[in-house]
């Protein structure tokens, strides 16, 4: 499995964990119980979905989940955008980029 297809799916782990979590947070508001039932069955099959794709690439825990944070970083940020729609401010890009930085390093430098 060469880095772009990890890359992709971690993209893709990202996606099923912040839309799993959006699930969550989407059931917690809402009034009638079996939407709130119905939410938290979806979260709960995405989140499960999330936890299988994340641990599919051969690369070492650290390095997997270090770089899979940034991504997850980005991919919360647009869900949070259209979801919610909550822009981020000047903290959450800063520390962002510094996060982004951080996945880069570890994707990219040859020990």
């Amino acid at each position: 499995m060469n880095n772009f297809s990890i890359l992709l799916l971690l993209v893709l782990a990202a996606t099923l964990e912040a839309g799993g979590d959006a699930l969550a947070r989407t059931a917690l508001h809402a009034h009638a119980m079996p939407m709130r039932i119905g939410f938290f069955a979806a979260a709960a099959v995405v989140l499960f979905i999330y936890g299988v794709t994340v641990n599919l690439p051969p690369w070492d825990f650290g390095r997997l989940l270090g770089v899979y944070v940034a991504l997850f970083f980005v991919v919360a940020q647009i869900i949070n955008l259209f979801a919610f729609g909550m822009r981020p401010g000047l903290p959450i890009i800063a520390g962002g980029a510094l996060i982004l930085a951080g996945g880069m390093l570890m994707t990219f430098w040859k020990a």
